[in-house]
């Protein structure tokens, strides 16, 4: 029997609303679209990728009226936000104050809970209220640069200097000089470097380590953990370089093993979702964990609100479960009856991006060859359709990813599928998953 029902959703499809247009909802896209239980499946605005499987919608989903017709005439049971800024902005609020949306589970935080991506302040004050690891720090404003400067001559180098506020992620600084990061915490409080969002600058002692992630999705008081995945954010190989929006992940991470998860859950994961719990902020949705692990222990760099990119283009391959399913639990608070199914083989993704990326490119190179590409799976990151040709339309242009029983097995197979697609100026690093 096929239907729709808002109250009895555990025997008909689901109808659902992914936002966003990156790799990220690509892949959320192509997970979904796998389960048995899905009814429609749309992207706003998605990309070329998300349109193969889903319908993309041209919607302005700020616009409160234009996404209550949307989801109201499409009978969406699931709004699965994407990126950050929508949830901070208070898109989830806004859909769960109207009573005539009450039967739609929103995938992402309320405004407050997404302030633990939104300003690396609060996000300190929860860690610390509630006994989760993480560096040391103080936070200033433009009224208190001097005793930002002197708090820096306390530290040793390198120096981390963290925009409060979102800044498309490129407000954190990390400085080897104590004058110039003087001069960076100057320019960030009182020339706003990142605009708003450097109101106020977290200066943190610097961790060493190696950096991972870990996902969980939560229904506020249950959760699952995803699998794990380690990315690598600098362009050049070896680690070096500028900072982008990510070059590749993988996934499973050698040195996170079960002792390192179990530290994990019982140390972050799990004081998290009570502490969330404890100050009376709901929260529906996944949360990244950005984690160092040092001597052996591990300590929060940073929370998302959100899945990350590249992550999600290796995490969700590698979840075996249905994912309407735990999003569905997630929604209506039963997820303690679930458990996240974990693909044991690895799954490695490596992005080809645009000539001259972080910095200026040039967008509408023709992309060729992606008919050619069978043992991976390709998710747009930065694509349109021009003159009926594919092209790209940003930096990060696609992630190519795919399975295999060891590591390098799948890095042999993405790097060959690489080699079938191109583009005017493609780039990609050849090196993901060297350091471990």
């Amino acid at each position: 029997m096929q239907g729709h029902c808002y109250l009895c959703t555990n025997f008909f499809d689901m109808n659902i609303l992914v936002i966003g247009s990156g790799g990220r909802e690509h892949a959320l896209c192509w997970k979904l679209s796998k389960s048995p239980r899905l009814g429609q499946l749309f992207a706003a605005p998605g990309n070329p990728g998300t349109s193969e499987i889903a319908t993309n919608v041209d919607l302005d989903t700020n616009d409160h009226e234009s996404l209550k017709a949307f989801l109201l005439g499409n009978k969406i049971n699931i709004v699965v936000v994407g990126p950050e800024a929508p949830l901070v902005e208070g898109i989830h609020d806004n859909i769960a104050s109207d009573t005539e949306l009450s039967h739609v589970n929103v995938i992402g935080p309320k405004k407050e809970g997404a302030q633990l991506e939104g300003s690396k302040e609060f996000s300190k004050i929860f860690m610390q209220k509630h006994g989760i690891p993480t560096a040391k720090y103080q936070s200033f404003t433009a009224e208190t640069v001097n005793e930002g400067e002197a708090f820096l001559e306390t530290l040793n180098p390198p120096y981390v200097l963290k925009a409060d506020g979102l800044a498309a992620g490129k407000g954190v600084l990390i400085i080897n000089d104590l004058l110039t990061a003087k001069e960076e915490l100057n320019e960030m409080l009182l020339q706003s470097k990142f605009g708003e969002a450097s109101n106020t600058v977290v200066i943190e002692e610097f961790l060493a380590g190696l950096e991972f992630s870990v996902f969980a999705l939560t229904d506020g008081k249950d959760y699952v953990i995803l699998p794990e995945a380690k990315d690598y954010k600098r362009i050049g190989e070896g680690d070096t370089g500028l900072n982008t929006g990510g070059m590749g992940a993988i996934s499973p991470v050698s040195f996170v093993d079960n002792k390192m998860m179990q530290k994990v859950e019982e140390r972050i994961v799990k004081p998290t979702v009570e502490g969330l719990s404890k100050d009376g902020i709901e929260y529906k949705g996944f949360v990244f964990f950005g984690l160092i692990e040092v001597n052996g222990e591990p300590f929060v760099i940073e929370y998302n609100v959100r899945m990350g990119d590249p992550e999600t283009e290796v995490v969700m391959p590698r979840l075996k479960s249905d994912l309407i399913k735990l999003l569905e639990a997630a929604g209506n608070g039963t997820l303690g009856e679930h458990t996240a199914e974990v693909d044991e083989r690895y799954a490695v993704t490596a992005m080809a991006v645009s000539g001259g990326y972080p910095g200026s490119y040039d967008k509408n190179k023709k992309i060729t060859g992606t008919e050619k590409v069978g043992k991976s799976i390709v998710f747009h990151a930065g694509t349109a359709i021009k003159d009926g040709d594919l092209v790209t339309s940003g930096g990060r242009v696609m992630a190519f990813t795919s399975y295999g029983n060891t590591k390098q097995e799948a890095l042999n197979t993405t790097y060959e599928s690489m080699r079938k697609v191109d583009f005017s100026g493609m780039y990609y690093r050849k090196d993901i998953g060297f350091d471990i």
